[in-house]
């Protein structure tokens, strides 16, 4: 973990414009500027790079992202997992793609910098402190989720206590201890940072960047729904909702600008609605990449598992073939939210907890509310059912072609992998042989990457998964 604070500490100075990476808040070189105002510890919370959540990894399990056959064959980790090889070692190919673990770990650092020293700074009130502090606390333990879902098992309440997650790391100093606590140890310190954060939060945040009441509400109920706790899930979903309940409306975009969509064999059309001032938007963060641009291109299997008319694929994606290689390459340019929070998750969210709770009723008004303004009318139907299961299958595929490329369909499938009653598996036939990814399977926990398990620093680091 020790590497982990290097490279941090660097990430920081670079921000502060700072020029020692060892000692870079007691040692300030001349002419460089040390963080003393709130304003120089919030500016973190603006810093795109150091906030984007990376699941670049869970992207290729789910083939949520098409990886070229030239990828498939120089990049033998990318190989494993999208091609569900459940001999391949990973962990030996594990040893320079570590960009998801300390891309997180630096946001915690940053995070953790602004915990500890936001309320003794100058130049601000003390709500004025509370808030960036609060705002810090949210960011933390959104990361700390994303770490503990990608790198340790899914939570379940008759193993939490028992195996381990991640490293829980609470300072910003390059030689903080670390200590890899269980899966019930990290759930109880994210939903306590959530706790201490929520009376603080603003229902007006500064940027898109900055987490509001409703995006502390929303990450909760994500929290508990991942615990399978439903009545807490429930219960924050309508507290989000009541801060902002807006759903955009796919079909009008696709009505403003089909006459470029449309367009036989062209790939370029209109900017993303997708980026900061989405009105679904509760937060916004950045995925696996920040630039601004297109979307991943995905696989044609999984282009398949749309909605007939559904506008999200239509608008988003077209089906290209370069040399060898088939699949659908985005049209859309701007900035994409597959890292923060927003409104269609938690209405998605409200939805599977009704009927589990059998108001199948009640959780398909919801569901059909979002799919209409996501499918063309032509091929628009309401779902209609009374069981159970086929309404949380419903409520399932939505969400997970609503959340393509973000952690939220990997993380909801091993919670219901873990449940045992919903799994989720896939098949695929390339070149004639049938490739499946099995709903035990270990692909589902990403090991360490060599460089945090070899140099851990003022801790311990145990693998979580085999190979």
């Amino acid at each position: 973990m020790k590497n982990i604070y290097k490279k941090v500490a660097c990430v920081l100075a670079l921000g502060l414009t700072l020029a020692s990476c060892e000692d870079y808040l007691n040692d300030v070189p001349k002419g460089a500027k040390s963080p003393e105002t709130l304003a120089d510890y919030e500016a973190f919370l603006r810093d795109e790079y150091n906030t984007r959540l990376d699941i670049l990894g869970a992207n290729h399990v789910l083939n949520d992202q098409f990886v070229t056959a030239a990828s498939l064959t120089s990049n033998r980790l990318y190989n494993a997992n999208y091609m569900w090889d459940e001999n391949a070692d990973r962990i030996a190919l594990k040893v320079s793609d570590e960009s998801y673990y300390y891309t997180a770990y630096s946001g915690i650092s940053a995070f953790n910098l602004i915990i500890e020293n936001a309320l003794s700074t100058t130049k601000a009130t003390e709500q004025e402190q509370r808030v960036v502090w609060a705002q810090a606390k949210i960011m933390r333990a959104m990361n700390f989720f994303y770490v503990t879902n990608f790198y340790a098992d899914t939570y379940a309440a008759s193993t939490a206590a028992t195996k381990l997650s991640v490293p829980l790391i609470t300072s910003a100093n390059i030689n903080a201890p670390s200590k890899q606590v269980t899966i019930q140890e990290m759930y109880d310190f994210i939903l306590n940072d959530i706790k201490e954060a929520l009376p603080y939060l603003p229902k007006v945040s500064q940027t898109a960047l900055h987490p509001n009441l409703g995006a502390g509400y929303a990450f909760y109920s994500r929290v508990y729904l991942q615990m399978s706790n439903y009545t807490e899930a429930l219960k924050y979903a309508d507290l989000a909702l009541a801060e902002n309940n807006k759903l955009f409306d796919w079909v009008a975009f696709y009505e403003a600008n089909k006459a470029i969509i449309d367009v036989p064999n062209s790939y370029t059309t209109a900017v993303s609605p997708m980026g900061y001032n989405n009105v679904e938007n509760y937060m916004f963060r950045h995925g696996s990449s920040r630039s601004l641009g297109r979307e991943p291109s995905i696989p044609v299997e999984r282009a398949a598992r749309f909605e007939t008319g559904d506008l999200r694929l239509k608008s988003r994606w077209k089906i290209r073939t370069v040399g060898a290689d088939t699949y659908y390459y985005s049209i859309l340019s701007g900035m994409y939210n597959f890292g923060g929070l927003t409104t269609v998750e938690v209405y998605l969210i409200k939805a599977e907890c009704l009927a589990r709770d059998n108001k199948i009723s009640e959780a398909l008004a919801i569901l059909n509310a979002i799919r209409k303004t996501r499918i063309l009318p032509a091929s628009y139907q309401d779902i209609a059912t009374t069981d159970k299961t086929t309404a949380l299958n419903a409520i399932f595929k939505t969400k997970n072609n609503e959340f393509v490329q973000a952690l939220i369909p990997y993380a909801d499938a091993r919670r219901l992998n873990a449940e045992g009653v919903y799994k989720v598996s896939f098949n695929k036939v390339v070149n004639g042989t049938t490739y499946t990814l099995k709903s035990d399977s270990h692909l589902w926990t990403s090991p360490f990457p060599q460089g945090a398990t070899q140099n851990p620093g003022n801790g311990t680091l145990t693998q979580n998964v085999a190979k």
